[in-house]
């Protein structure tokens, strides 16, 4: 039986908490428009732009969240945690502010940037192979070793509610525009990130929320339709390497599965349009898995017709090496 079988689903009070938390800790990032580019594509578009977060996604919400609840006693073994590189950086970041050693288990095929930038943020880094090794069971075997303790990517409900209080800030700076979204989209790979987006946006406003993802790594898309976890074929690939995960969480899917109005996917191709149209016309770098969202609105995957929408770009931790790809399109 699963070790996550019996943790209790997090929910809205959670996520008020994790903001509580993470107030004048976590960047409040804005939601930005370009009427112009609005006014092409027939919607208002509305992007939440957690590249600007504090090192450059989303995760470091999660991250403080479950790190700044760790018992004075268990700090000093340390915390371990697997991550192509945006939970990565945000453990990194999240445990350096809190004096906290961390151990990062990191694909070596993961980008330089993401990898340099843990470094840098205070984690030591070990390189494993994808194909023929496990990050979970090295980061078990780790934790087991030094005691540490294991900081999840996803499937934590403290790293689900710090990733929901970006549905709060979307309700909340929605209303300071004076504007309701008629439909939320938000990039999944586990699915914390809209797990928690879903939860944060059902305590606050009625407004139906899409996950986005790669078209190769269509799982969470799969599993809402089936009403089952499904897992990707072996062999999949996709330059979104922050949406990797082969099978949504045991966590995380149960709060998709209720609250989420669908999946969408689109192109690794789609991905890179997308981030140019971010560059050029938002002045924001996205990174690929963290431009599927919008790429997903660009490209018509629903009818949003004269709707209000609000994007997600949830990371902008990209080589130059890739941007200079999407730039060139």
């Amino acid at each position: 039986m699963s070790s996550l079988s019996n943790i209790e689903l997090p929910v809205f009070a959670d996520v008020q908490d994790a903001a509580a938390r993470l107030k004048g800790i976590a960047r409040r990032t804005p939601l930005l428009e370009n009427p112009v580019l609005s006014e092409q594509l027939g919607f208002r578009l509305i992007v939440k732009p957690e590249c600007l977060q504090r090192t450059g996604s989303f995760k470091f919400r999660g991250a403080y969240n479950k790190i700044s609840r760790i018992p004075e006693e268990a700090r000093p073994r340390g915390v371990v945690a697997f991550s192509s590189g945006n939970h990565a950086q945000g453990v990194a970041a999240a445990s350096t502010m809190m004096g906290i050693a961390s151990t990062i288990i990191m694909p070596k095929n993961a980008p330089k940037a993401k990898i340099e930038n843990t470094r840098a943020l205070g984690g030591d880094v070990i390189l494993y192979d994808r194909e023929t090794e496990s990050r979970e069971e090295i980061g078990e075997k780790l934790q087991a070793e030094r005691g540490a303790t294991l900081v999840r990517p996803y499937d934590d409900p403290m790293i689900i509610s710090g990733q929901g209080t970006v549905g709060i800030e979307i309700a909340e700076q929605s209303a300071e525009l004076g504007v309701i979204p008629d439909i939320v989209i938000t990039p999944a790979g586990g699915g914390g990130l809209v797990s928690g987006t879903a939860l944060g946006i059902s305590g606050t406003i009625n407004c139906p929320v899409y996950s986005a993802e790669p078209a190769t790594f269509d799982d969470t898309k799969r599993s809402l339709e089936s009403g089952e976890r499904q897992s990707v074929p072996d062999g999949a690939q996709s330059i979104c390497d922050a949406l990797l995960s082969p099978t949504p969480g045991e966590i995380t899917f149960p709060i998709n599965h209720r609250l989420l109005a669908g999946g969408l996917s689109v192109t690794d191709e789609e991905a890179l349009d997308a981030m140019k149209v971010a560059m050029l016309s938002l002045k924001i770098v996205v990174e690929p898995g963290g431009a599927v969202a919008l790429a997903s609105a660009l490209t018509g995957k629903l009818d949003l017709a004269v709707k209000t929408v609000v994007v997600v770009c949830s990371g902008g931790n990209v080589d130059p090496e890739m941007l200079a790809r999407a730039l060139a399109r």
